[in-house]
C-alpha cells in the first residue's frame, strides 16, 4: 500500500494547480505596477534590485520622457490589437480488454464522451494559446520601459511575466483535466479502460488546435518577418525594427502569435508546479542579474535546478503515493513494476530532457564554437553562410537521439510502454519553467523592436538586443524539450494504438507493414514542404508591399511620412489562415485514410515512419535556424574582437548573415516546431479511432 493516502494524491493535485494559478496572479500583479502612462510611470519608481539603478538614461541625454512612455504604449496596442484579431479570425456492454471477466461501458458512449473531451481540449488549447499572447503584448512595453534602468531591470520584467504564461497555463490545463477526469468517473465508476479511452480525446483536441496554432501563426510571423529583413535589412539597410518599414508592426504581432500562441496551445498542463515556482523565485528574488553576460546563465540555472528539485520530487512521490509493487497490462500480459521502477523512468525522461535542452543551447548559443563558426563563414558570402549552418543543424541531431533512445530502452525494459509514457511525462514535467523561460524570448524581441520604434537611445537597444539573444537560445531549447517529448508521447501512444487495434506484431518485413513505413517517413518532409512553401508565398507579398510603399509613398525613408502598417498586418492575417489549411488537412486526414482504406498495419508502419523522421528533421531544422539567427546577432553585437573583423551591420558579412537568418526563419519557427505535433496527432488521432479501423478498415486490401 501506498503510505500516501488516495484522497490525499487526489487533494494535493488541485492544490498544486491552485497554488500554480495564485503565483502566476502574483507575478502578473508585479509585472503591472510598471505604467505605460507618463505621470504614473514617474510615480512608480523603483528599487535598485536587479539592476544598474533606478534613474532614466533619456534623463542624460536629454529626450522626453512623456513622449517615450506615450509611444511604448501606443506600439504596444497596436501589437496587441493585431495579435487579436489574428486569434479571432484564426449499444451494448462490451467485454474489457484488460480483463475478458469485466464488462465495458458502450462503445456509443465512449465515442459521446470522447467528443466532449475533444472540445474541452480543444477549448483549453486556444485559451491557453490566447491568454499566453495577451500576457506577452501585456508586458512586451513593460520591459522595454523597465531596461532605461538597468538589464537586470528589463530581465526579471521579461522573466516574470514569462512565468505568468508558464504557470497560468500549466495550472489551468492540470485543473481541467483533473475535473474532465472525476467528472467522467461518475459515470465510468470501475471501468477504467472506457474512462481513458474518452479522456484521449482531450489530447486530440488540444493536439488539433495547437497544429492550426503553431502552423498558422508560424506563417504568419515568419511572412512579416522575411519581408521586413529583405526589404528593410538588406535592400534599404535600415535597422531591424525601424519604424519606417511598413511589415515592422506585422513582425512583432507575428513574434507573439507564432511563438507565443502557439507554444502555448501545444504545452499546457504540468505536474511539476510547485517545484518550478521554487524554481523561478531563483530567478527573480533570490539572485540578481546585474549585467548582459548573466542573462544567458541565469536561464540556464532555471533549467538545472528544475530538473534537480523535480528528480527529489519525483523520489518522495514515488514513495509515498505509490505502491511498493503493482501490476500493469502489456500487451495482452501482465507486468509487476515497482515504485521506484517507475521513478527511474519518470527520471531518465527528466534528465535526458535537460540533456536535450543543453545540447540545442550549444549548438545555438553565439557564445560557443558552432554557432561562431558559422558567423565565420558569412566572410565568404551567404552560400557558405548556409552550408555551415546545415551541417550544424544535422550535427545537432545525434546526442538528443542517442538521449531519446536511451530513454526508451531503459523506461520499456522496467514498464514497457507505461514506463516510455512517464518518461515523457518526465520530460514534461517541469514545462512550467520551460514555457516561462520560452516566452521570455518572444517578450524581449517584442521590447527591442518597441525601444527602436519610439526612437528611444541605443544603449537601450543594446541591453534589449542583449535580452532577444539569450532568448533565442532559451526559444530553441523549448522547442528542444517539446520535440523530445514529442518523441516519447507519440511511442507511448502508438504502443496503446497497436493495443487497442489487436496489432501483436508489427513486422516491417510484411509489405502491408512497410509500404506505411515509407509513406510516413515522407510525410515530415510533404508537410514540412507544404509550411515552407506558404511561408514564402506569404512573404513574397508582403516584400512586394513593402516594395510597393517604400517607392510610392513619399516621406517613408525620411521619416517624414508614416508607412501604413495595417496592410502588412493584413497580409499576414489573410496568408496564416489561407495557408495553413493545406498542412493541417495532410496531419488530420492521412490516418483516416490509411486506416480506413489499408488498415492497421499499414497505418502502424505510417506511425513509426513519421516518428522516425519527423523527430530528426524538428531538431535540425530548429537548431539550424536558431544558429542562423544567432550569428547574425553574434556579428551586430560585435562583442569579441573576432565579431568586430565580420561586421559591422550593413558590411557585406553582416548581409550575408542576414540572408541565412531569412532562410532559417520558416525553418526554426514554421516547419520545425509544427512537426512534434504532427507526430503527437497522428499518433491520438489513430488511437481514438482505432476500434473502427480495426473491424472496418483495410477495404483496399480485402478486395485485393
Amino acid at each position: 500500500m501506498a503510505i500516501l493516502s488516495a484522497l490525499a494524491t487526489e487533494v494535493f493535485i488541485p492544490v498544486a494547480a491552485v497554488i500554480g494559478i495564485a503565483f502566476a496572479v502574483v507575478q502578473w500583479v508585479i509585472v503591472s505596477r510598471v505604467k505605460l502612462s507618463p505621470a504614473a510611470a514617474a510615480a512608480s519608481g523603483g528599487g535598485g534590485k536587479n539592476g544598474y539603478g533606478d534613474y532614466l538614461i533619456e534623463e542624460e541625454e536629454g529626450l522626453n520622457d512623456h513622449n517615450v512612455v506615450v509611444k511604448c504604449a501606443e506600439i504596444q496596442n497596436a501589437i496587441s490589437e493585431g495579435a487579436t484579431s489574428f486569434l479571432f479570425t484564426d449499444t451494448k456492454s462490451q467485454p474489457c480488454t484488460y480483463s475478458k471477466d469485466k464488462y465495458c461501458k458502450p462503445a456509443l458512449f465512449t465515442a459521446l464522451f470522447s467528443t466532449v473531451s475533444f472540445l474541452l481540449g480543444a477549448i483549453t488549447s486556444l485559451v491557453s494559446g490566447f491568454l499566453g499572447m495577451k500576457i506577452a503584448t501585456y508586458a512586451n512595453a513593460r520591459t522595454t520601459l523597465e531596461a532605461r534602468k538597468g538589464v537586470g531591470k528589463a530581465f526579471i520584467t521579461a522573466f516574470r511575466s514569462g512565468a505568468v504564461m508558464g504557470f497560468l497555463l500549466a495550472s489551468s490545463g492540470l485543473v481541467v483535466l483533473y475535473i474532465t477526469i472525476n467528472v467522467f468517473k461518475l459515470y465510468y465508476g470501475d471501468d477504467w479502460e472506457g474512462l481513458f479511452e474518452s479522456i484521449t480525446g482531450y489530447g486530440l483536441g488540444g493536439s488539433s488546435m495547437a497544429l492550426f496554432g503553431r502552423v498558422g501563426g508560424g506563417i504568419y510571423t515568419k511572412a512579416a518577418d522575411v519581408g521586413a529583413d529583405l526589404v528593410g535589412k538588406v535592400e534599404r539597410n535600415i535597422p531591424e525594427d525601424d519604424p519606417r518599414n511598413p511589415a515592422v508592426i506585422a513582425d512583432n504581432v507575428g513574434d507573439n502569435v507564432g511563438d507565443i500562441a502557439g507554444m502555448g496551445s501545444d504545452l499546457f498542463g504540468s505536474v511539476g508546479i510547485i517545484v518550478c515556482l521554487i524554481t523561478t523565485l531563483f530567478a527573480t528574488d533570490f539572485f540578481e542579474v546585474k549585467s548582459v553576460k548573466e542573462i544567458e546563465p541565469a536561464l540556464k540555472k532555471q533549467l538545472i535546478i528544475s530538473t534537480v528539485l523535480m528528480t527529489v520530487g519525483i523520489a518522495v512521490i514515488s514513495w509515498l503515493a505509490l505502491p511498493a509493487k503493482f501490476t500493469i497490462y502489456n500487451f495482452g500480459t501482465q507486468k509487476e513494476v515497482s515504485n521506484w521502477g517507475l521513478f527511474f523512468c519518470v527520471a531518465i525522461g527528466l534528465w535526458a530532457g535537460l540533456i536535450i535542452g543543453f545540447v540545442t543551447e550549444y549548438y545555438t548559443s553565439n557564445a560557443y564554437s558552432p554557432v561562431q563558426d558559422v558567423a565565420d563563414s558569412c566572410r565568404t558570402g551567404a552560400a557558405t553562410n548556409v552550408i555551415f549552418g546545415l551541417a550544424l543543424g544535422y550535427k545537432s541531431v545525434i546526442i538528443p537521439i542517442f538521449a531519446i533512445a536511451i530513454s526508451i530502452y531503459v523506461s520499456f525494459s522496467i514498464a514497457a510502454m507505461y514506463g516510455i509514457a512517464v518518461a515523457a511525462l518526465g520530460m514534461l514535467s517541469t514545462i512550467a519553467t520551460g514555457l516561462a523561460i520560452d516566452a521570455y524570448g518572444p517578450i524581449s524581441d517584442n521590447a527591442g523592436g518597441i525601444a527602436e520604434m519610439a526612437g528611444m537611445s541605443h544603449r537601450i537597444r543594446e541591453r534589449t538586443d542583449a535580452l532577444d539573444a539569450a532568448g533565442n537560445t532559451t526559444a530553441a531549447i523549448g522547442k528542444g524539450f517539446a520535440i523530445g517529448s514529442a518523441a516519447l508521447v507519440s511511442l507511448a501512444l502508438f504502443g496503446a494504438f497497436v493495443s487497442r487495434a489487436g496489432v501483436t506484431v508489427v513486422d516491417v518485413l510484411s509489405p502491408k507493414v512497410f509500404i506505411g513505413l515509407i509513406v510516413g517517413a515522407m510525410l515530415p518532409y510533404w508537410f514540412s514542404a507544404m509550411t515552407m512553401k506558404s511561408v514564402g508565398s506569404a512573404a513574397l507579398k508582403m516584400v512586394e508591399e513593402v516594395r510597393r510603399q517604400f517607392n510610392t509613398i513619399p516621406g517613408i525613408m525620411e521619416g517624414t511620412a508614416k508607412p501604413d502598417y495595417a496592410t502588412c498586418v493584413k497580409i499576414s492575417t489573410d496568408a496564416s489562415i489561407k495557408e495553413m489549411i493545406p498542412p493541417g488537412a495532410l496531419v488530420m486526414l492521412t490516418p483516416l485514410i490509411v486506416g480506413t482504406l489499408f488498415g492497421v498495419e499499414t497505418l502502424s508502419g505510417v506511425l513509426a515512419g513519421a516518428l522516425v523522421s519527423g523527430v530528426q528533421i524538428a531538431i535540425s531544422a530548429s537548431n539550424t535556424g536558431g544558429a542562423w539567427d544567432n550569428a547574425k546577432k553574434y556579428i551586430e553585437a560585435g562583442a569579441s574582437e573576432h565579431a568586430r573583423t565580420l561586421g559591422p551591420k550593413g558590411s557585406d558579412c553582416h548581409k550575408a548573415a542576414v540572408i541565412g537568418d531569412t532562410i532559417g526563419d520558416p525553418l526554426k519557427d514554421t516547419s520545425g516546431p509544427s512537426l512534434n505535433i504532427l507526430i503527437k496527432l497522428m499518433a491520438v488521432e489513430s488511437l481514438v479511432f482505432a476500434p473502427f479501423f480495426a473491424t472496418q478498415g483495410g477495404i483496399l486490401f480485402k478486395y485485393l
